[in-house]
């Protein structure tokens, strides 16, 4: 019998990855995970973890999502603004026009589909970042969009990261 209180049957079993990019490519993970350093060096780290969880939405990369959504809880993030991420449009009141302008840069960067990052979208952060944030905060959105594409290309399984020990 489960333990979960709305289960009524077992859940369905975890999916396997396809590979372990990591392993069979160690240096090319290194590599990525040097640039996510680099990336995030003075871009505040709440913002980062709504950065990276809104490009992980859009991505549809729920290894990604049980990561970042687990980092922004453990670093005091509310669990009402992680949810409301997803519909941050209809919720604007839950964040301050600075990280409304970084999750709409991070919708136009990680949706490059759409056409190119309007001018009015980057001039809107520009206003609320310098040149080095600025940056530094295309940077981390790139990256989380390297690290997106990596765990879904390869069906990374969700729901066994611990935060803090990435």
């Amino acid at each position: 019998m489960t333990t979960h209180a709305h289960a009524t049957s077992e859940y369905v079993p975890e999916h396997t990855p396809r590979l372990n990019w990591a392993e069979h490519a160690p240096e090319v993970y290194k590599a990525v995970a040097r640039l996510d350093a680099a990336a995030n060096k003075g871009v505040d780290p709440v913002l980062a973890e709504l950065v990276k969880i809104r490009a992980s939405q859009l991505n549809h990369c729920a290894f990604c999502l049980d990561m970042h959504t687990k980092d922004a809880l453990a670093a005091g993030e509310s669990v009402q603004r992680i949810v409301q991420l997803s519909a941050w449009e209809e919720s604007r009141h839950f964040y301050t026009e600075r990280e409304i302008a970084a999750i709409e840069l991070t919708e136009a960067i990680t949706v490059l589909t759409d056409g190119f990052v309007p001018d009015e979208v980057f001039e809107k952060a520009a206003k609320h970042f310098d040149e080095t944030e600025l940056t530094h905060l295309i940077a981390s959105i790139n990256v989380i969009n390297v690290w997106n594409r990596f765990a879904v290309s390869t069906r990374m399984v969700p729901g066994h990261y611990t935060p803090g020990s990435h």
